[in-house]
């Protein structure tokens, strides 16, 4: 068909795709239907290609609008292109269409209509026009009336919600919360929101490393009796790499593996193991302590936990949902 701008104007408006993808697709197809269906091919066929890359960049949006909260991430292979307007632009509007249907899963999102087609036939085109894979990801929802959202730095990376159990006066309340959540990644609200696996296999490697730790320090007082250095011989590498500064000898190397090794076996024989219990109990309530929000150190005031924090604004103020989205491993 012959190309006009106003058609290329059209195609770009009805697809998103690039002015120089519009104009080929236009002169390679019969008519406007035809343009469009070469631009969701060449998205399929990219996306295919690449299938399987890694999408480990990407934008990550939070919203809230009439009592419906989302976070979505639309992710991609390259910063370059998660930081790209049109990008952005096409998270923003799936984003928007998820909260305007309060969508509750991924699969809803990817069914809505956007365009000529789906939104999931949005996001094949858009891989088509990047030439990069492109999938959605991390989409989760708040339903409450009492929502704040936090975007971390506005920088599309890192996205925090959570609702109260009431309405709460202080603006500046739920912004901070948002924050908290964002900067320490909280795993649950409160210790009822901690699974039993999670906790017993708090307390499986607490029982590991308290043991471990207990091995060597009966190995390192051994090694001191013997006129041994610990810190010389405490892996293969700085053994070898201390006998060749003559900091120690082959001799002094053969007696050091002698006592570690009849050590370590001796007290793991003869462990106390109502006291590893007790530390094992210790770290587990250090792990409740940290992550779960409510007990958590208050990041705008180290005397107080945010319990206190929300209680000096409303004596009956919690937190009853909360959801955390970040592409970035951590």
């Amino acid at each position: 068909m012959e190309v006009t701008m106003s058609d290329i104007k059209k195609l770009r408006e009805m697809t998103g795709a690039g002015l120089a993808d519009c104009k080929k697709a236009l002169a390679e197809s019969e008519d406007m239907d035809g343009a469009v269906t070469y631009l969701r091919k060449k998205g399929a066929a990219v996306a295919a290609k690449r299938s399987d890359r890694e999408a480990a960049e990407g934008c990550v949006l939070v919203k809230a609008e009439n009592g419906f909260a989302a976070i979505i991430a639309l992710k991609c292979e390259t910063d370059f292109v998660a930081t790209n307007a049109d990008f952005v632009a096409l998270t923003r509007e799936i984003l928007d269409a998820a909260v305007a249907a309060k969508c509750k899963t991924m699969d809803e999102v990817k069914a809505l209509p956007m365009g000529d087609g789906t939104i999931q036939d949005a996001v094949i085109a858009r891989s088509g026009i990047t030439g990069e894979k492109m999938e959605l990801d991390g989409y989760c929802v708040i339903e409450s009336e009492n929502v704040a959202i936090y975007n971390h730095m506005n920088r599309n990376g890192l996205c925090a919600m959570l609702a109260f159990n009431k309405p709460v006066a202080d603006p500046d309340c739920g912004k901070n919360i948002a924050m908290q959540i964002a900067s320490a990644a909280p795993v649950a609200i409160d210790e009822s929101g901690v699974s039993q696996e999670v906790k017993d296999n708090e307390v499986a490697v607490a029982i590991e490393k308290t043991k471990a730790e207990q091995i060597q320090k009966a190995i390192e007082a051994a090694l001191k009796k013997a006129g041994i250095n610990p810190a010389h011989v405490d892996s293969e590498d700085h053994m070898e790499s201390n006998m060749a500064k003559g900091w120690i000898t082959a001799e002094d190397v053969a007696r050091a593996k002698e006592i570690i090794a009849k050590t370590a076996e001796e007290k793991a024989g003869n462990l106390n193991e109502a006291m590893i219990q007790n530390i094992a109990k210790g770290r587990l309530n250090k792990f409740l302590k940290e992550s779960c929000l409510l007990s958590q150190e208050y990041i705008w005031d180290k005397n107080m936990t945010v319990a206190q924090y929300l209680q000096s604004v409303d004596k009956d103020l919690t937190i009853v949902d909360m959801k955390r989205f970040t592409l970035k491993a951590e």
